[in-house]
């Protein structure tokens, strides 16, 4: 195996993720050559057509600011693109060339994968996860978000994060910021928010780890399901392919994120509702903690259960978690 083509989207921190694989890979196999192959998504042309002028929908109701009762809310996490599956729009082109055989792996952030892989698909590795968490960026001298001036605005496409936020600080107003990372930021300073909330791991991974003012701990809010992991994704035929990449899995991350992914596809793939969900292991126990709400945010629910690492046990904590939320939350 001299050559592996990678398919990856053309954002920088797509790029900066897949050039990190390429390099792992080389010195797994000196002399391989690893070709990054760009692949535009559909989500990248609606991302373009949003950022040339066309309005999306609010994820907090229009002007309306989002309450601690959430009356307004009215979409998932991915914000306005998630009426449209949003995860399935930046990964089914890339998905396509690996059952073509025009790329030999492809890598993603994990948070970003729909439940669901393309049928002759699988995850080959999944690297020793980044730091999973949110966090929070402020104007100068904001130092954390609890100390932010009351009624202050805070920057987020994410209704998962509007939402468990505003359960500590309901005198907040959270406004759509949308774009990269680098986008975000000066956005923010600019003054269209007073802060903005971003995952760590794609700051550190583009080395901007110095902009992060707070780490948001799981008890305020719950990560995205596999945040901060990346998945190295094949075609399931690849055997030759599959048993190379294995040798960039990092067991306790695969079962963590398995678990968060199982719970994910347990409640529905996660377009309609706000969704957190973390594992962590502790020895040969696994802590799973959860968040989760109705599509309008009216009833926000935080759980958590412990299990042993065998699949078994997993799934039986993931059924009785997925159903004790499904129920809380009435979807």
């Amino acid at each position: 195996m001299r050559l592996l083509r990678l398919g990856t989207r053309g954002s920088p921190l797509a790029r900066t993720q897949s050039e990190w694989v390429a390099r792992r890979l080389g010195e797994l196999q000196p002399g391989l050559r690893v070709e990054l192959v760009i692949i535009r998504t559909s989500g990248d042309r609606f991302s373009t057509q949003i950022n040339s002028g066309l309005k999306p929908p609010d994820p907090y109701g229009g002007d309306a600011a989002l309450s601690a009762k959430g009356e307004t809310a009215r979409s998932e996490d991915g914000g306005p693109l998630a009426a449209a599956n949003v995860k399935a729009m930046f990964v089914k082109e890339i998905e396509s060339a690996l059952l073509k055989g025009k790329v030999d792996l492809a890598v993603h952030s994990s948070k970003d994968l729909p439940a669901d892989l393309a049928p002759g698909l699988c995850i080959a590795a999944y690297p020793e996860r980044e730091l999973p968490f949110d966090v929070f960026l402020g104007q100068e001298g904001a130092v954390r978000w609890t100390g932010l001036r009351r009624g202050a605005v805070i920057g987020t496409a994410s209704l998962r994060r509007g939402l468990q936020l505003a359960q500590f600080r309901p005198d907040l107003r959270f406004v759509p910021i949308r774009g990269n990372v680098h986008t975000r930021v000066r956005k923010m300073r600019a003054g269209e928010a007073d802060g903005v909330i971003l995952a760590a791991a794609g700051l550190r991974r583009l080395g901007l780890e110095d902009l992060i003012q707070e780490v948001l701990s799981p008890e305020v809010v719950v990560p995205a399901p596999g945040q901060g992991a990346l998945a190295v994704e094949a075609a399931s035929e690849r055997t030759d392919i599959l048993a190379f990449l294995s040798r960039l899995d990092h067991g306790p991350t695969r079962i963590a994120v398995e678990t968060e992914r199982a719970l994910m596809h347990k409640v529905g793939g996660g377009c309609a509702t706000p969704l957190g969900a973390f594992a962590a292991l502790d020895g040969d126990r696994l802590f799973l903690r959860v968040f989760g709400s109705d599509p309008k945010g009216l009833r926000p629910l935080r759980l958590s259960g412990r299990s042993g690492l065998s699949a078994a046990e997993r799934d039986f904590m993931v059924d009785d978690l997925a159903g004790r939320l499904l129920k809380g939350i009435k979807v």
